[in-house]
């Protein structure tokens, strides 16, 4: 993989990492991790500034948003009813909670955006249900931007500051991404339960 990225970076510079983070985003063949600190490293061994990678991530990462986000606005709340009103019975999903959603993105949807963008993975599918709620344009450009900019800032300074060890970073990330994943996990599980809960309820009164 190190090759790989060697080859592509080497060769394309800063539109190679522009063009890799904004495939990671939409497909991720690769986490962003260690396109980040890799392109740290880089830094230290090019030709390349840690201000020119951050800005082409950065680039890169909001170019990838702007497509998921896209997609989401195709899959808006009207199409969402539709498929609700013909597999609703077997995902046990009602109108009234893709509405629930819909007013809850609305409401708490800058935030998740923003907070979002420090959690791996979730930080690009975050931009699709932005877009089915037709979250506000600009503003999630905005927050897409800060957060994406403060991210890669981050990773691209650490991954220049430990030069050749930059995959020591990597493995950390991947030490973070777990314990994320494991508290968004219960979170989850957590959220379900009361959900069926609050709905048994209801079916008893």
């Amino acid at each position: 993989m190190e090759n790989w990225l060697i080859t592509i970076i080497n060769e394309l510079g800063y539109i190679g990492i522009l063009l890799l983070i904004a495939v990671e985003n939409i497909f991720p063949p690769i986490p962003s991790e260690i396109i980040l600190t890799f392109g740290g490293f880089m830094t230290t061994t090019s030709s390349l500034t840690i201000f020119g990678v951050v800005l082409a991530a950065t680039a890169g990462s909001v170019l990838g948003a702007m497509v998921l986000y896209g997609i989401g606005r195709q899959l808006d709340v009207e199409r969402l009813e539709r498929i609700v009103d013909k597999w609703g019975h077997i995902l046990r999903l009602t109108k009234k909670d893709i509405y629930r959603a819909d007013a809850w993105f609305d409401k708490y949807g800058p935030w998740t955006v923003f907070f979002c963008r420090f959690v791996p993975l979730i930080r690009s599918l975050i931009s699709i249900p932005a877009g089915m709620s037709n979250m506000n344009f600009p503003l999630f450009l905005a927050l897409t931007t800060l957060g994406t900019l403060i991210w890669n800032v981050v990773l691209v300074s650490l991954g220049a500051s430990v030069g050749s060890s930059w995959e020591e970073i990597v493995y950390f990330m991947d030490v973070y991404s777990k314990v994320i994943y494991a508290l968004l996990g219960l979170l989850l599980l957590f959220t379900l339960v009361k959900y069926l809960q609050k709905r048994k309820k209801h079916k008893r009164s």
